[in-house]
C-alpha cells in the first residue's frame, strides 16, 4: 500500500485562465496520518463542487493497472491518477458498493466509482485517458470515513463488512452504458442490473442521481 496526499496547484492553464487541482500527490514517507471525515492530513481538493466532500474523502487505485495502461501506449504510475491510497490484491470486479474496511483505528466505507475529468487529461497530457478510462472500467474507487482515527501508511486495509451491493465494475457499467446501442434483448437486463445499482443503499447520493437521471431518460424514450 501506497498513501498519498497533495495541495491545490496550478496545474495547467485553459482558455488563458489557471486551473487548479490537488491531482498531483506526493507519497507520504510518515509511518501514520490522520484520517478526518473529509480528508487525510495535508490533502485537499480544489473544486468542492465537483471533488471531495463526505462521500469521496479517500480515492483508492489499485495499482496492478498500471501496467495495463503502459500496454496501451499511456506514460503513468503508481499515484499519477491523483489517488490517495494505492492497493494490490483488488481491483473494481472485487470492492463491492457498502463493503467497509478498517484501516489502522479508523473505518471507511466504498460509496461510488470514479469518474474522469479534463484534469486527469491535463496531468497526464493525453485528452483519450477520459474515454480510455470509461472503456477500460478501471476507474478507482472513492470511500467515506465512517470512524475518524490514525491510519497507517504501509501495510494493508482489511475488510470488516462486506456488503452485498454491486460491484464498482457494476456500478460503471450502468453509469456509462450506452442503453440505445444496446441488442433489445440486453436492454431488459442492463435495466434490471440499474436498478440493483440504484438501490444499494450506501451509494453516494450524487452518484445515484446522476445514474437514476440516464435511465429515466431511457426508459421515457423506450415508452414514447
Amino acid at each position: 500500500m501506497g498513501v498519498y496526499v497533495g495541495e491545490p496547484s496550478v496545474l495547467g492553464y485553459r482558455r488563458e485562465r489557471p486551473v487548479l487541482s490537488a491531482i498531483t500527490k506526493a507519497r507520504v514517507t510518515a509511518p501514520r496520518l490522520r484520517l478526518t471525515e473529509l480528508n487525510l492530513d495535508g490533502d485537499r481538493q480544489a473544486d468542492l463542487t465537483v471533488h471531495g466532500g463526505a462521500d469521496k474523502a479517500v480515492y483508492v487505485y489499485p495499482a496492478g493497472h498500471y501496467p495495463a495502461w503502459a500496454a496501451d501506449g499511456f506514460e503513468a504510475g503508481t499515484g499519477d491518477f491523483g489517488e490517495n491510497v494505492s492497493l494490490t490484491g483488488v481491483t473494481e470486479d472485487d470492492v463491492r458498493i457498502g463493503d467497509v474496511w478498517a484501516w489502522g483505528d479508523a473505518l471507511v466505507q466504498v460509496s461510488q466509482p470514479r469518474s474522469p475529468c479534463f484534469k486527469l487529461a491535463m496531468k497526464t497530457g493525453r485528452k483519450d485517458i477520459v474515454p480510455a478510462m470509461i472503456g477500460s472500467g478501471r476507474c478507482g474507487w472513492y470511500l467515506r470515513v465512517l470512524r475518524p482515527g490514525t491510519v497507517p501508511t504501509s501495510g494493508s486495509l482489511e475488510l470488516a463488512e462486506r456488503a452485498d451491493g454491486p460491484t464498482i465494475t457494476e456500478v460503471y457499467l450502468v453509469s456509462y452504458a450506452n442503453y440505445g446501442q444496446l441488442p433489445e434483448e440486453k436492454v431488459e437486463a442492463a435495466l434490471d442490473l440499474a436498478d440493483r445499482v440504484l438501490a444499494a443503499p450506501a451509494l453516494s447520493a450524487s452518484f445515484r442521481d446522476g445514474v437514476q437521471s440516464t435511465v429515466d431518460r431511457w426508459r421515457a424514450r423506450r415508452a414514447g
